[in-house]
């Protein structure tokens, strides 16, 4: 849908970029403007007024004025190379969407640590190549424990956290074969990988605002890896039901 006016109205059951269906009731524009948040965050290096613009179906003009106004509330901004890229207030945003993340998944988090004796962790997907640890819970009730901390960026395929993502989206050609076992178990689970003589054991998180993210605990006694997944499942639907 290509349009060179400034008409916010929008018809009933107009269906346009990115699959959403908009309605008389909702803002063309801000859609637009979303849009462009979205295509940028998909091209780290950038693109030019004219490729935004085919990109969301505008014509330049349009598309000229829905990033000058970003611009004005450093939502994206101009490189020297004159392309356009994601600005700095995102951090800002990111930041306080994190803050009532951790808020949620605080008691979810030590509860899964206290029952399995357990450190636990919530991970989430740092680009295309990497996850980082959200947060961090050690255990109260267990004499040792794995030690790490929040903001450990590690692979995200290797490792319990990272495959537990990947096991919650689309099967790919040539993925691991323990991203295909934890679709079916509902968990992943791997040895060494991070930590020499660590196992780690994951669920995915879906989340509606968001891709996956992972619950999951890290440990030295893999015994009861039964009892230790189901209690990894449960963490991550008691948490799922939190985030929709």
């Amino acid at each position: 849908m290509t349009s060179s006016g400034s008409d916010d109205q929008v018809d009933d059951n107009c269906q346009v970029a990115g699959g959403v269906q908009l309605d008389s009731r909702m803002s063309k524009t801000l859609h637009n403007g979303l849009e462009i948040l979205d295509l940028l965050a998909r091209h780290k290096y950038g693109l030019t007024v004219t490729e935004i613009g085919d990109g969301i179906g505008v014509h330049r003009t349009v598309a000229d004025r829905l990033v000058r106004t970003l611009e004005a509330h450093r939502l994206c901004r101009r490189t020297d190379g004159k392309r356009i890229v994601l600005g700095g207030a995102l951090i800002s945003l990111a930041g306080a969407v994190e803050h009532d993340l951790r808020e949620l998944v605080q008691p979810v988090l030590e509860g899964l640590a206290d029952t399995t004796s357990a450190t636990a962790h919530v991970a989430v997907r740092e680009g295309d190549d990497s996850v980082r640890a959200l947060l961090v819970i050690e255990p109260s009730n267990a004499r040792a424990h794995v030690g790490f901390h929040a903001g450990q960026v590690d692979p995200i395929n290797r490792g319990s956290a990272g495959l537990a993502i990947l096991a919650a989206l689309p099967p790919r050609d040539g993925e691991r074969d323990e991203i295909i076992r934890a679709r079916t178990r509902g968990y992943a689970i791997t040895s060494g990988e991070v930590t020499q003589s660590v196992t780690g054991i994951s669920s995915a998180v879906l989340t509606r605002e968001s891709g996956p993210v992972s619950i999951g605990i890290s440990v030295f006694d893999i015994t009861e890896e039964q009892q230790l997944g189901e209690a990894v499942v449960a963490a991550a639907r008691r948490l799922g039901s939190l985030l929709r």
